[in-house]
C-alpha cells in the first residue's frame, strides 16, 4: 500500500476533517502543513498536474491577500504559481496525494476517488 500526502492546515476544519478522515481508515500518512512546509514550484506545478486543473482553480480567491496582490487581472500561470509559492495560505485546501493522483477533499468523499 502506498503513503498517502495530505498538504494540510491545523487550522481548517476541512483539512481537520480530511486527516481525521484517513486516520480513522487507518492509512500510513505524510502530513505536510503546507504553511510551513511549503511546496516548491515544481511540486506545486506537479500537484496542479496530478489534480488536472489550472492554477487559479487551486487558488483562495476570497482570501484577502488575493484581492491585495490584484491577482484576479493576472493572464500568466507563472504569476499565480509564485503567488501561491510566496503566500501559500492561497493554496486551496486540503490535497489528498497518493501515487500520481490528486483531489482536494472539498467535498470530504473526494478523498475516495484515490483510495
Amino acid at each position: 500500500m502506498s503513503k498517502i500526502t495530505i498538504l494540510h492546515n491545523p487550522r481548517c476544519s476541512k483539512s481537520r476533517n480530511a486527516l481525521a478522515y484517513l486516520e480513522e481508515k487507518g492509512l500510513e500518512l505524510n502530513v505536510v502543513k503546507y504553511l510551513v512546509d511549503t511546496p516548491s514550484k515544481e511540486e506545486l506545478i506537479k500537484i496542479i498536474e496530478m489534480l488536472n486543473i489550472t492554477p487559479r482553480q487551486l487558488m483562495r480567491t476570497k482570501e484577502d491577500i488575493y484581492k491585495e496582490l490584484n491577482l484576479k487581472d493576472a493572464k500568466s500561470d507563472e504569476v499565480l504559481i509564485t503567488a501561491m509559492i510566496e503566500n501559500p495560505k492561497l493554496i486551496e485546501r486540503p490535497i489528498i496525494i497518493k501515487d500520481n493522483k490528486a483531489v482536494i477533499a472539498r467535498p470530504l468523499e473526494n478523498i475516495d476517488k484515490i483510495l
